[in-house]
């Protein structure tokens, strides 16, 4: 066995635990650490045979399913690189990253068959490697192979690459994006060790159940508690895509023990049918992280379902676990992401790159061993985010207070200067929360003749409530300073929502900022 083969070594420990439920297939799958790693071997048998060695990426583009954790445990027995793409891209954004990464392999589920088929035509037209697609499920297109049955084909002996070293790369997982080429984080073998222990240092156990419906192109899906319970022997819960009334009959189904959502999921499960009657009480905790949980959230989760509440705050570049708020301090400590995990250095630095002190608003920067590589073929962005210090500059305006409990401002680019003063939205849309009728809310700064740039709120409503703008706006108005008070308010019907399960805030300042 070596660093890369997680599977090889749980096969050892506890061969016949429950390691993945794959509640996406019909029947669901209920699979164990021996056949797990009976899966990786075969199909890290077959990459093998297509080509594929230490260093190679193999690319998928499938909603959330095991086949997502048979590629990635088959590349890192070989020393291959799992390169997982965001299946919400177009076609043509797909191909920038697949000319980018060069995989061999290319994995897809059935929902995107028809832009793989114009991805390759367009592949094959610049002369690029993928060699081999393989289809999930379906027909698949010309030329594909069905996955299950390639990978029970195959031998099922153990592969190891024996030159994989702890620095050698595991995964890429990509930014977001929002302008031009999403960057592709390196994330190594060393990266995904730390991780682990700075996660399970906050309380996971042996035991655990865990459901994710995070997708797996993201770091959410794949490393904030999936790989750590494969490595610390726990149960994961796969979902193909998010419902809140099956995620909530899962949980009391599976007696589901930890889980994990951003605020938008929290509250898109509080207007399920069948919140009123689900029993939670085998979650040991939920965690929260993306933006602040807003406090009534936290308090009707308390009140109603005896929830309790770890909110935290990672990145792509430097792994989920960055920084931890326990649930005795979520009321106390409302907004905060907590403080530093135990092998995590941080910061808030002025313009200067100079150290501030306690409720000094500057950037958060990032220094530890859960740092990734730095980007995929992009050396100068990977140079210009870290400085000569080594401190991982994240772009996030925070600050501290004198307990060391941490606080996102806001992200340096959703900030807005109105009238010469800084806006921060996230100030905004927390006191907007604290209107009973609000459900969901983001807030974007747009052009304005007189101030430079006004503040917009973009709220939803829950449902069988009414408000009107000049009602928000005196609401807020008793708040806050005047400057901070957006000029208008329009109610939607639902939000954008990201990969990630967030507000999108670039989508709503493409729609807003020309009107």
């Amino acid at each position: 066995m070596y660093i890369g083969d997680y599977l090889g070594r749980r096969a050892i420990y506890s061969p016949d635990k429950l390691a993945i439920v794959d509640t996406g297939k019909e029947p669901e799958w209920r699979l164990t650490y021996r056949q797990m790693n009976e899966r990786a071997n075969r199909f890290a048998s077959w990459l093998r045979s297509a080509g594929v060695g230490k260093g190679d990426r193999v690319a998928i583009f499938a909603r959330d399913g095991v086949e997502h954790l048979d590629c990635f445990f088959a590349c890192s027995k070989l020393g291959a690189i799992h390169t997982a793409l965001n299946w919400r891209l177009h076609w043509r954004e797909a191909q920038a990253i697949v000319q980018n990464t060069t995989p061999k392999v290319l994995i897809f589920s059935d929902d995107f068959k028809d832009g793989v088929a114009e991805l390759k035509t367009a592949i094959t037209n610049y002369k690029l490697p993928i060699l081999n697609c393989l289809h999930i499920e379906g027909n698949g297109i010309s030329g594909s192979r069905h996955f299950e049955s390639t990978l029970q084909s195959s031998d099922a002996s153990p592969v190891t690459c024996e030159s994989l070293e702890a620095e050698d790369i595991a995964a890429l997982i990509f930014t977001g994006g929002t302008t031009g080429l999403p960057k592709a984080a390196q994330v190594s073998h060393r990266m995904i060790a730390w991780n682990t222990l700075n996660t399970v240092i906050h309380d996971v156990a042996h035991d655990d159940i865990y459901l994710n419906v995070f997708p797996m192109f993201h770091t959410g899906g794949l490393f904030v508690y999936t790989l750590p319970q494969v490595i610390f022997g726990g149960t994961t819960i796969l979902l193909r895509e998010f419902k809140g009334a099956k995620i909530l009959e899962i949980i009391e189904r599976e007696k589901v023990t930890i889980f994990g959502g951003v605020p938008t999921m929290y509250q898109m499960l509080t207007q399920a049918e069948n919140w009123a009657t689900a029993d939670l009480s085998s979650l040991r905790f939920c965690t929260s992280g993306g933006a602040p949980l807003p406090v009534p959230l936290v308090e009707k989760y308390t009140a109603e379902k005896d929830v309790r509440f770890k909110q935290g705050f990672g990145m792509t570049e430097f792994g989920p676990g960055l920084f931890a708020l326990a649930p005795e301090d979520a009321i106390r400590k409302a907004g905060s992401i907590g403080r530093p995990n135990f092998f995590v250095d941080a910061r808030i630095v002025d313009e200067a790159n100079r150290p501030l002190g306690p409720n000094e608003i500057g950037e958060l920067v990032l220094k530890g061993p859960s740092y990734s590589s730095g980007y995929f073929n992009n050396p100068d962005s990977s140079a210009a985010v870290v400085d000569a210090e080594g401190w991982f500059h994240t772009g996030d305006l925070a600050k501290y207070d004198e307990e060391r409990y941490f606080y996102i401002v806001d992200r340096k680019k959703d900030m807005f200067l109105s009238g010469g003063e800084n806006v921060y939205p996230v100030e905004i849309e927390k006191a907007l929360y604290q209107h009973p009728a609000v459900h969901m809310c983001a807030v974007i700064g747009v052009p304005d003749a007189k101030w430079g740039e006004v503040g917009k709120a973009i709220v939803v409503l829950k449902p069988g409530t009414h408000a009107t703008e000049e009602e928000m706006l005196k609401f807020l108005t008793e708040r806050l300073a005047k400057y901070k008070v957006p000029r208008s308010v329009v109610f939607v019907d639902a939000l954008p929502i990201s990969s990630a399960g967030k507000i999108s805030k670039r989508e709503l300042k493409e729609r807003y900022s020309k009107q």
